[in-house]
């Protein structure tokens, strides 16, 4: 049943800009043919519905565990791929979960998947002027802070062990964004720096995170969990600190579970543990957790087991979603969930932490962090906080130069 698949345009109006996980061939080369769109209180199961998209356009999303032959090259016209996007209340569907809030950009489907062709390679267009008004929060600092605090009352209860808190902020502006979305794309230790648009909207993501990647037969994450500075003091913190290995570890055996509902993987094992990265000016802690993954595990398998992230939800992950709807007074919208590339070999798809969106009048986004019972509110916060400003400094950046195209082609 393909009834949610639509036409995309397909004028040589290149992308916004790189597409999020996709292999640097296709960069600057993909021309988008047809879009898969699901949208919070539609029918059906999202994940077989979009599986069935993609399957439908040749990718082979029913067994993951096939790999074509990658030298054999892909000529124009010819299907390279699909960007995938999963919002977090598409995850908690997907999971059974309690859904959040309602988005605050509700105009962005909650699951979206655009196929791509090769085609000429283009060149982003000249983009406009670009001006970004104040930000407004979801909630006050003292607001957040009790949203901690209520995290911490009841992982006392026993009702959770963690669970992950995030704030909204937005902003409205006035001209063409592209520019300012690039510059979100291109930040430091970005490892799915990318943009994906559609009709009057589009997301940008810094993301760092891997939700899941499925490369030559083996299913991998890579969870982050504990932040500090990038300080050579904050380094030494964060490798020292008991409070955010017990986290980070509490998240890895929540991702290991994961993987290991998939039906006929082989042992799930922790590849590396607690290894510190660097995002902008951040330490972040990183897992690697991967798994052989048979032949017979399916898209919709997958997106099941794994959405929505449990580094950003908690544990258990039921447990944290029905927290979460209770506390966090905006929905998530585009951020915590997932966003990559399928290709004809491959599945990358990262987390949407650091990320923002933009829907033609305002731009929007997330921050929060994993609590425990050990958390400090207020340090709480001023993390959250830490995490979000470098996304926020580059959508301001400096400004380009009058002359642009209206918002509305850009977009």
């Amino acid at each position: 049943m393909l009834h949610a698949e639509t036409a995309v345009d397909h004028s040589p109006r290149p992308p916004f800009g790189p597409a999020p996980g996709a292999p640097a061939a296709c960069q600057a080369r993909h021309h988008p043919l047809r879009a898969f769109r699901w949208h919070r209180g539609d029918p059906g199961d999202p994940a077989e519905l979009v599986a069935a998209f993609l399957a439908h356009n040749g990718l082979p999303v029913r067994n993951l565990g096939r790999t074509d032959d990658k030298t054999n090259p892909i000529g124009d016209g010819a299907v390279c791929g699909a960007a995938l996007y999963v919002s977090a209340d598409a995850g908690s569907v997907m999971a059974g979960g309690t859904v959040g809030a309602p988005s605050p950009v509700p105009g962005i489907p909650d699951v979206y998947a655009v196929v791509y062709a090769h085609g000429p390679i283009g060149e982003p267009p000249s983009p406009g002027r670009f001006a970004l008004g104040p930000w407004r929060e979801s909630w006050t600092r003292d607001q957040h802070a009790a949203a901690v605090q209520q995290v911490r009352e009841s992982i006392g209860r026993g009702d959770v062990y963690q669970v992950n808190v995030v704030g909204h902020a937005c902003a409205p502006y006035t001209g063409d964004p592209s520019a300012a979305l690039r510059r979100v794309a291109g930040l430091p230790g970005a490892r799915y720096g990318g943009v994906l648009g559609g009709d009057g909207w589009a997301i940008a993501t810094a993301s760092p995170e891997t939700l899941v990647e499925v490369r030559d037969g083996r299913v991998i994450t890579r969870p982050i969990k504990g932040t500090r500075p990038a300080t050579a003091d904050g380094r030494r913190e964060l490798l020292a600190s008991a409070k955010e290995r017990a986290e980070h570890v509490m998240i890895v055996d929540l991702e290991r579970n994961d993987l290991a509902r998939l039906p006929g993987t082989g042992p799930v094992r922790v590849d590396e543990l607690f290894a510190v990265r660097r995002w902008c000016g951040l330490w972040q802690a990183e897992s690697v957790v991967s798994a052989h993954l048979d032949h017979d595990v399916g898209l919709a398998d997958l997106l099941r087991a794994v959405c929505p992230g449990g580094s950003v939800t908690g544990a258990p992950k039921l447990a944290a979603l029905q927290q979460i709807a209770a506390l966090e007074p905006a929905g998530r919208g585009v951020s915590m969930g997932a966003l990559g590339w399928i290709g004809h070999d491959h599945l990358d798809l990262g987390l949407t932490i650091r990320t923002v969106a933009v829907d033609g009048a305002r731009a929007h986004v997330w921050a929060g962090g994993g609590i425990t019972a050990d958390s400090d509110p207020i340090a709480e916060v001023d993390e959250a906080a830490a995490k979000s400003a470098p996304v926020r400094a580059a959508l301001l950046g400096s400004r380009p130069v009058a002359g642009a195209q209206p918002l509305d082609s850009a977009l």
